[in-house]
């Protein structure tokens, strides 16, 4: 009897929301496959594209799983995760942002069924490690250098590792024209790491086959003072003089004050303020600058003056592109115009003032240091060009992971289900459950090669079983062969000159293993209500700082609800 009088033991804020156990792991799991099901058709050459219209009447349309994710904007805490992973592989690799969400929910769909039937979920992750770490060492060994080659080969290599990136996305039927194009423009930046050194401008009206490479820096004619159509428009080797400072009159410090006996002596005030500006003027045309660009303003009276000297000048340039244009012709910003010497000038072989559509463009090309490029993109629609520029960003990526990690792989599923195969051998050699666990993680790699079947309409039973048929194959001839894509049958993707970086795929099985292992590993979630009296100082806090909180706290307990 005493045991039944004993009181409930309240451990929890009252209306705070607890699961538990199997139920809510397997809930997390279809939470996270039902995310993986937004994004699923947007894999491969034939991948469908998404609209996303957000509350401010923004319209996005993109083919990138990462720009997918983060505008979807997803409250379950668990789906959560495939976002995160979904942007590390962005920023990480640039390229296969759909294929590590599509992995990492298909381990799970994997993985459901043994949670079902009671498997300890630990079981499930230990075996999952193991899987991935085998089948990394298999990608690497599957991996073809491309080291030690000419600059010409490496190009044409590089090109179709772009080339691969480029055909899911919407540029897809340029996609030779912008391979060429963004190899090219890593090639110019070097080892530099700064992915800025890269400028993309848009510029709407035209086709694509009107957007440009050039090697060195474009930017937007800026805004600009009387005097300036006056100015030349085109210079072969002009001297550059970058600064930071105002070229305009300016009147005294709003808080000086100067008290005068003599109404006379406010001219010589007056005069004192020409003479700084123009004294200014004289040191920056006598540093033999013919460019002058300032990241602030450059008035009339500095343009007219300017004009008169056939110098040529622009002001409230952007930061980074008076940074790219310092990168490019190995000048320096300056500061002050006092004491300008030869070493801070920057060059270039030409510069001009181009129309680009609607547009004028300030152009600087032939620049000695060639540290830096900028690609013109021109297109019908403005959703169509920022598309376009989130493609060139992957295929940018690739193209420079490629040139630092110099090993290729397979694509078009090809090496998914040479690990799969691998893994499935493996599988046989060891005893106990694991054996299952591991299998499961086998075929759930051949999510992708089926996916890039079902996005081209063909039937991928079909296609998928040809696939394993040629990888059994004894003689391991068929280790390329992944999806044709034009004809619905097998090809050696090698051949065809489907490649893709090595650290795309290790990267993605890894960070897809990752984020099932941790979800797996999760077994209880706990969601805080949002108290009232939190909402209370919230207010409180609003209304009159800290004190007004306090008054607010002292009353939860006696207010009638």
């Amino acid at each position: 009897m005493a045991a039944m009088l004993q009181p409930q033991i309240i451990l929890l804020k009252e209306g705070t929301d607890t699961s538990q156990g199997k139920a809510q792991l397997v809930s997390n799991i279809n939470a996270c496959t039902a995310v993986a099901d937004v994004v699923r058709t947007t894999l491969g050459p034939r991948g469908m594209d998404k609209l996303i219209h957000d509350d401010k009447g923004n319209v996005t349309i993109s083919n990138d799983g990462a720009t997918i994710m983060k505008l979807l904007d997803i409250v379950h805490p668990a789906a959560k995760i495939l976002v995160d992973i979904a942007k590390s592989q962005d920023s990480e690799v640039g390229d296969g942002t759909t294929t590590v969400v599509l992995l990492a929910s298909e381990f799970l769909k994997e993985a459901k069924p043994f949670i079902e039937d009671g498997v300890h979920s630990q079981n499930l992750i230990r075996s999952y490690r193991t899987a991935s770490h085998l089948a990394i060492e298999k990608v690497k060994e599957l991996a073809t250098s491309i080291e030690g080659k000419s600059l010409e080969e490496k190009k044409s290599l590089l090109a179709k590792c772009a080339a691969t990136t480029l055909s899911s996305k919407l540029i897809g039927g340029e996609k030779d024209f912008f391979a060429s194009m963004v190899v090219d423009s890593v090639i110019a930046i070097g080892n530099e790491d700064r992915l800025n050194m890269i400028g993309i401008k848009k510029v709407p009206g035209g086709t694509m086959r009107d957007s440009f490479l050039v090697n060195g820096v474009a930017f937007k004619k800026t805004f600009s003072y009387a005097g300036f159509e006056q100015q030349p428009k085109k210079f072969l080797n002009p001297k550059i003089l970058l600064l930071n400072i105002e070229l305009e009159l300016k009147s005294e410090k709003e808080n000086a004050e100067i008290r005068l006996s003599d109404p006379l002596q406010y001219q010589s005030i007056v005069d004192a303020e020409w003479n700084i500006i123009y004294e200014k003027l004289d040191k920056c045309v006598e540093s033999g600058a013919k460019v002058v660009l300032s990241r602030l303003a450059i008035g009339d009276l500095a343009t007219q003056y300017f004009a008169d000297r056939d110098i040529f000048c622009a002001g409230r340039v952007a930061e980074e592109d008076l940074q790219r244009v310092a990168a490019a012709t190995g000048g320096t910003v300056q500061t002050s115009v006092n004491n300008v010497i030869d070493e801070v000038l920057g060059t270039c072989e030409l510069f001009e003032e181009k129309q680009v559509g609607n547009e004028r463009y300030n152009i600087f090309s032939g620049c000695p240091s060639g540290r830096t490029a900028t690609i013109v993109l021109r297109g019908g629609a403005d959703q169509f060009i920022e598309e376009a520029e989130r493609s060139l960003h992957d295929a940018i990526m690739i193209v420079r992971r490629a040139l630092k990690n110099s090993t290729v792989v397979a694509g078009g599923g090809a090496i998914d289900m040479e690990i799969s195969r691998y893994l499935r051998q493996y599988a046989r050699t060891i005893a106990g459950k694991s054996q299952l666990f591991i299998n499961s993680y086998a075929k759930a790699l051949e999510v992708i090669p089926r996916q890039l079947c079902d996005n081209a309409g063909f039937d991928a039973t079909d296609v998928l079983n040809k696939l394993r048929q040629k990888h059994s194959h004894p003689s391991g001839d068929g280790a390329l062969y992944g999806v044709d894509i034009n004809t619905g049958g097998v090809a050696d993707s090698f051949a065809n000159f489907v490649w893709e970086p090595a650290v795309v795929k290790i990267n993605a099985i890894n960070a897809a293993t990752e984020a099932a292992c941790l979800i797996l590993s999760v077994d209880e979630t706990v969601k805080n209500p949002k108290s009232e009296s939190a909402q209370g100082e919230a207010a409180a806090s609003a209304m009159g700082g800290r004190r007004g909180g306090a008054a607010f706290r002292g009353r939860g307990r006696g207010m009638r609800r």
